[in-house]
């Protein structure tokens, strides 16, 4: 983007965050040109990013990925360094970023077991609730109205079932068979909610819904006399309103009570004895543990949730021309999941445990299959919800969201995070420029977390952030703290990414006031401006 020239465009443009921006060379995490020498090798770590350790088969996940790698000759990346994973993991667990005390504790820490420790520490954690919920809320479509029409307190409701799920870790499998076999109020049993949270109720689309959340197919992978098939096992669900509004009973047609010939995805007939709820046969055979694609699925939307990439790409998008990369690897963490008892936080530990997990960002193959096959961690945008919270966090400011449905569950606290929205349908222009999913598929393809100019030009240049950073009270704060210019670089390095500044960043930080004449306050407020601008903040890496 050529910022000379949108600066004659736009006469509000902060030229001098611009400036800093240029002059201070941060690095590029998105187009992988991460500065090579930023830094010099100081206890082994290279630069602020990376380490000078190879990656070791230290797990059965480490085993099976850099012994695929091996064979196709394509070299891992180094592990990332203390500051990356910190970073890394406080996002990729709980959705928040360490606090500048947070990060210095831990890269502080000399314990060779501090990383899976702060693993084990972040899964414990209330935002890990929050950061979860907002995962299945996507994925099962928690909204309101437009086209998913749940209603604000059933989506409360049903918002608030999933996030009981993920706090007691509930075991995957029974939670999916309460809602399969859900009947109710959506009102008063959240679970029935997931036969409302569909654009279409007619059984071959509740069938295609369900094998879209349950084993990553998609309408079109199936032949219709497939889908058909399937649809009987969901064809006796009926809906009903009620004296109170917008309530609706979800039940099963008391008059249907024939027997039923259905014939399951796998090809197997089921005969359904009269008056038998026809779903409870489906739920049976696919919670089995003798049913692949359940198992792995869950463990293939879990890689892709925590390493930016799916064994099978896209994770819903199972089909027979759309292979694993490393089946083998699919396969181990499937049976992790069944033996441990449906156990979703313990498959997570596995994963962010391994050593492939901790791998930099930056590559060391230009082999077009290298993130194929994981040689590396892949950096991507943080979320619409992810990265406002975080803007947040760094200012001490608040957001507020909307609802185009005027009732009391769609008014949210002003400090409410954002992560911790129940419903689709409250939202605010932020969210909306920055890719938030609408919540009308389930699929993943409809968060969009791709970069835009018009996002650039928002960071950049709009009253919202602007209003953030000058008016921070939290800022004045650690401002007012520290007494020389390359202190505060260096807390507000901390606060905002997560580790301090080389001594060329500092270097510069600190010179900027002086080569531009500024006063100290607004020196340091075009620092943050710049670092909440670099490609380091807005991506996890």
């Amino acid at each position: 983007m050529n910022m000379r020239l949108l600066g004659r465009r736009i006469p509000n443009m902060n030229l001098s965050a611009v400036r800093i921006l240029q002059a201070m060379r941060l690095p590029a995490v998105a187009g992988m040109a991460l500065a090579a020498a930023v830094a010099s090798v100081a206890g082994g770590v290279i630069e602020p990013f990376e380490t000078d350790r190879s990656p070791q088969p230290a797990t059965r996940i480490d085993a099976m990925v850099l012994g695929r790698l091996r064979k196709a000759g394509i070299e891992p990346a180094p592990l990332c360094s203390d500051a990356v994973f910190v970073r890394r993991a406080w996002l990729d667990v709980t959705g928040t970023l360490p606090t500048a005390d947070e990060a210095r504790s831990f890269i502080a820490d000399p314990a060779p077991d501090k990383r899976a420790r702060l693993i084990d520490h972040l899964l414990s954690r209330a935002e890990y609730v929050d950061y979860w919920t907002l995962k299945w809320a996507d994925a099962l479509r928690v909204k309101a109205e437009f086209p998913i029409r749940l209603w604000p307190k059933a989506a409360e409701a049903y918002y608030r079932w999933i996030g009981d799920a993920v706090a007691e870790n509930r075991p995957y499998d029974r939670m999916v068979r309460e809602m399969l076999l859900a009947t109710g109020s959506n009102f008063y049993d959240p679970s029935v909610n997931f036969y409302r949270a569909m654009q279409s109720r007619a059984p071959e689309d509740i069938a295609r819904t369900v094998a879209l959340t349950f084993f990553g197919v998609r309408p079109e992978a199936w032949p219709s006399e497939r889908w058909a098939q399937m649809s009987v096992f969901f064809s006796r669900i009926r809906y009903k309103g009620t004296s109170e509004w917008k309530e609706e009973i979800v039940y099963l047609d008391p008059q249907a009570t024939d027997p039923l010939d259905a014939v399951l995805p796998d090809g197997v007939r089921a005969r359904i004895a009269a008056g038998a709820d026809a779903r409870a046969v489906f739920a049976n055979w696919l919670i089995s543990e003798r049913n692949p694609w359940f198992a792995r699925h869950m463990a293939n939307r879990m890689w892709y949730w925590i390493m930016g990439r799916g064994i099978v790409h896209e994770p819903d998008d199972v089909r027979p021309d759309n292979p694993p990369a490393i089946p083998e690897l699919l396969d181990y963490l499937a049976g992790e999941l069944v033996s441990s008892g449906w156990n979703l936080k313990r498959l997570q530990r596995l994963i962010l445990t391994s050593e492939v997990y901790q791998m930099s960002s930056i590559p060391r193959s230009s082999d077009k299959r290298a993130d194929v096959l994981f040689a590396r961690y892949a950096p991507r945008r943080l979320e619409a919800e992810v990265l406002i919270d975080a803007i947040c966090q760094i200012t001490g400011t608040t957001e507020r969201y909307v609802s185009p449905v005027p009732e009391p569950f769609t008014y949210m606290p002003e400090e409410m995070r954002t992560i911790e929205l129940p419903d689709g349908n409250s939202t605010s222009a932020f969210l909306e420029l920055f890719g938030r999913p609408a919540r009308d598929t389930g699929l993943m393809s409809e968060r969009n977390n791709a970069t835009s100019a018009s996002q650039r030009l928002h960071l950049l240049n709009s009253r919202h952030i602007h209003e953030k950073i000058v008016n921070s009270r939290k800022l004045q704060r650690i401002l007012s703290q520290v007494k020389r210019p390359e202190e505060a670089v260096t807390e507000l390095y901390w606060t905002v990414l997560s580790r301090p500044p080389t001594s060329e960043e500092l270097k510069r930080g600190a010179a900027h006031g002086a080569a531009t004449g500024a006063r100290p306050r607004d020196t340091l407020v075009d620092v943050v401006w710049a670092l909440i601008n670099s490609e380091e903040f807005l991506h996890r890496h």
